[in-house]
Order: C-alpha cells, then sequence, then structure tokens
C-alpha cells in the first residue's frame, strides 16, 4: 500500500477520540464484560479468512456463508461480532450446523477501532481475506488490513441515507482506504458505495437474507403453543415491530380495527421490549382493556387486544393471523422485515417508509405480494378488508415464495468469490 502521511496523523487525532471514549465505554452494561477483548488484541489468533458481522443480522449472513463454503484445502474462520447478541446467534447456529470437514473456526469479540489494538489484531490473525457485512467501516482496519496486504471485501453491502450522506462528507479519508471488491444488494447502494470508494471494484449481488428465508411453514410445535393464548376461529390481526415513533399511528390503527371488525383479537408486538409499559399507559388513557402475553393462562375466547410482552412468538403468530401490519413504517425509521410475515402467506401491509428494504424490490408491490399504504388510515382499512375478505393462504405463501426464490444465490456468489482466490492464490 502507497504510504500517505495523512493517515497517521489522522489516526493520532482518532486515538485521542477514543482515549476520551474508553472510560465511558467500560462502565457501559452491555460492554463491562468483553471490554478487556475490545481494547487488547492478545486473544485473537491465526485465521486465513476473517468475518466481521457486527450484530444480530449480519450474525445470521456470516452463519449462512460459513455453512455454505466447501474449501478443497483446509482454512481457519475468525467470526467476531460487536455485539453479545450476535455472539449468542454464532455460538447457538454453529452448534447446530455441520460444516465442510476442511474448515475450522473460532468465535470472539470484535475489538473497538483503536489504531494500536487493531495493528496488534492484524498482526496477530494475519487474514488473507476480510469480510466485512453489509456497513463495516473502520478506518484503523481498513488501513491495517491494506498495510498486511490482505483482500478486502465488503458483502451484502448497503448504505442508509444517513450512513451514505456522513461517509460521503469524509470521502477525502476513505479514498485511501478502499477495499478490494464491494458487492452491494441495490444499484443504489452501488451508487453510494461508489461516492465514497472511488477506486473499488464495486458491483451487486443478491442479498443473503433471501437465502435465510428457505421455509414457508411454521415450526409446528410453537403453533400449538399459540393454541393455548387464542381460540381457534377467531380472527388475529397483528401489528408488528411498533417503534416508539410510530405508536399513537399504530394506536388509531387499532381503534379502527376494532370499530370497523369488532370481533377479533388485535396483538402487538412493540419492536423493543421497554416500550410494554408505555403501551400499557397508551391503552389505558384510552380505555382499551388488554391482555398481557405473560399473564395468559387459558385461551383468549373473547374480542379484544393482546400486548406480547415475551420474545420468540412472532413468527407462529404471523402462521395464524389473518392480517398483519409491519412497522418502522409509518415514520421515516427504515422499516422492518416484512418478508418473514409474506413468506408463510399472511396479508402483509407496511406503511411508505421502506428504506432499509429498498433491496427487496419495488415488484413484491406491484404484484401485491405485499400491500403498501401511504399513511395509517390506509393501513388500517386494508386490514379491515383482509379480514372481511380472507385470502387464499396457500395462493399468497406460493407467490412469496416464488419471489423470494427467484432472488437467492447470494451466499453461493460469495463463496464463489471466496473460493477462486484461494485458487487463485495456491
Amino acid at each position: 500500500m502507497k504510504t500517505c502521511a495523512f493517515i497517521p496523523n489522522f489516526f493520532k487525532i482518532y486515538n485521542i477520540l477514543w482515549q476520551a471514549l474508553l472510560p465511558f465505554l467500560k462502565k457501559n452494561k452491555r460492554l463491562a464484560p468483553t471490554f478487556e477483548k475490545r481494547v487488547t488484541p492478545d486473544h485473537l489468533k491465526k485465521a486465513d479468512i476473517w468475518i466481521q458481522s457486527a450484530s444480530a443480522g449480519e450474525a445470521f449472513l456470516a452463519l449462512s456463508l460459513v455453512s455454505a463454503l466447501a474449501p478443497k484445502e483446509k482454512i481457519k474462520i475468525l467470526i467476531t461480532s460487536t455485539t453479545s447478541q450476535g455472539m449468542e446467534i454464532l455460538e447457538s447456529g454453529l452448534a447446530d450446523k455441520r460444516l465442510d470437514p476442511h474448515i475450522g473456526y473460532c468465535l470472539n469479540v470484535f475489538p473497538f477501532d483503536i489504531p494500536r489494538t487493531i495493528q496488534g489484531a492484524v498482526k496477530n490473525v494475519n487474514p488473507r481475506i476480510m469480510i466485512l457485512l453489509e456497513t463495516e467501516i473502520w478506518p484503523a482496519l481498513l488501513y491495517y488490513l491494506k498495510e498486511n496486504q490482505t483482500q478486502i471485501f465488503i458483502i451484502n453491502g448497503r448504505l442508509s441515507k444517513k450512513s451514505g450522506r456522513h461517509y460521503k462528507l469524509t470521502r477525502f479519508l476513505w479514498n485511501k482506504l478502499s477495499p478490494d471488491k464491494i458487492l452491494a444488494i441495490s444499484p443504489l447502494d452501488a451508487k453510494k458505495y461508489g461516492q465514497i470508494f472511488e477506486n473499488a471494484q464495486i458491483g451487486t449481488m443478491s442479498n443473503i437474507k433471501f437465502d435465510l428465508m428457505k421455509s414457508g411453514t411454521c415450526n409446528p410445535s410453537r403453533t400449538t403453543v399459540l393454541e393455548k393464548v387464542i381460540s381457534k376461529g377467531i380472527p388475529l390481526s397483528i401489528l408488528a415491530s411498533i417503534r416508539r415513533q410510530e405508536e399513537t399511528q399504530a394506536l388509531k390503527i387499532i381503534q379502527h380495527l376494532l370499530a370497523e371488525y369488532p370481533d377479533q383479537i388485535v396483538a402487538i408486538f412493540p419492536r423493543h421490549m421497554h416500550r410494554v409499559d408505555g403501551w400499557k399507559k397508551k391503552l389505558k388513557q384510552k380505555g382499551l382493556a388488554f391482555h398481557l402475553r405473560s399473564k395468559i393462562t387459558t385461551p383468549v375466547s373473547a374480542a379484544g387486544i393482546i400486548l406480547w410482552d415475551t420474545f420468540g412468538e412472532l413468527r407462529a403468530a404471523y402462521g395464524i393471523a389473518s392480517t398483519v401490519f409491519v412497522g418502522g413504517s409509518l415514520q421515516p425509521l427504515g422499516g422492518q422485515n416484512f418478508l418473514e410475515a409474506s413468506a408463510l402467506g399472511t396479508p402483509t401491509v407496511v406503511g411508505p417508509f421502506l428504506d432499509d428494504f429498498a433491496w427487496v424490490g419495488e415488484d413484491i408491490f406491484r404484484r401485491k405480494i405485499v400491500t403498501r399504504c401511504h399513511d395509517h388510515l390506509a393501513v388500517a382499512r386494508t386490514m379491515v378488508s383482509h379480514l372481511k375478505t380472507p385470502v387464499d393462504r396457500f395462493e399468497q405463501q406460493q407467490r412469496s415464495q416464488d419471489y423470494i426464490q427467484t432472488r437467492q444465490g447470494g451466499t453461493l456468489t460469495t463463496c464463489k468469490i471466496i473460493l477462486e482466490f484461494f485458487s487463485n492464490k495456491g
């Protein structure tokens, strides 16, 4: 890599900022248990491939890659994650997967991007390939990987409008730290990356998240559990992944649903569990009675509201719902994953704001596989229409699955690139 006086000078300032932040980060409850691993590189060992998966979503992508990889020679893979949730997903996921016998792997916490720490980490791992998933762009990491002559691939690349704007403002730095290859999940994301890394080889790929949607069926045991919560035969409407900023609009949807179609159960799944208390307060203020999911001991047979305050049952609930609204989409919050509900044949409705899911494509709305509405009132009316005129779930599921299957293949594309690199290098 060509030397550049600007980078070492930048790192002096960058390091000062990190040193100022470290005392506060050390006190953070989520970071405290792994803090020492984040500031020292000693725990990181040699690997041929280093995959960095920031959190939960990226951890699933990493699992998909590792489980599909079939090298002809023995390779060691280091998979790191920034969050405890990501680490838990990797640990449990890899314990359940049978990997190719040529693959050895280890898991570890991703260190802070402190120049000295990262320099030591790259030296210890000495990877031949670095796989950065989605939006993992760190200046010290890129600099020392390039200095180490490691091939750097950004895979499943995406940039939100906000992130793209911020990186673009500092492209004078990033131009000197270009990865070798970037595969973005849409032409728009590829364009954004091109405005930041002018010297990188940039293309597009199918989003690996399509590969994760292989089943259009629910776990029977999960569905059986829900039979103890909701009586059979009563329609179920779900408001899923509702964010704080759209709760007022979601409450109006609930009121409209119950006014237009009283004989139903409306289930509220907040995006974050700490908002359960906020929902309790809102529902009480409107005089709306509700059941807490955690308190239900016999199936709810009368119309009403269930406030879901437990984890792990949303997908099973999708499988028995008559209609679903997926939140994060009534305000400019990026959206939440609506494909999961659609893939089960559940009539699925979203709001207008879906920036984080532009990769899904417009065809899914044009083909009416998912309905996008311009405001909360249109959402409510569409959900009522699903209740009054039920769709053919099998047909709906088939259309959704066909859409997903024709867009799969991102995992194999990435594996091919990795294996071609090892083959060419001998």
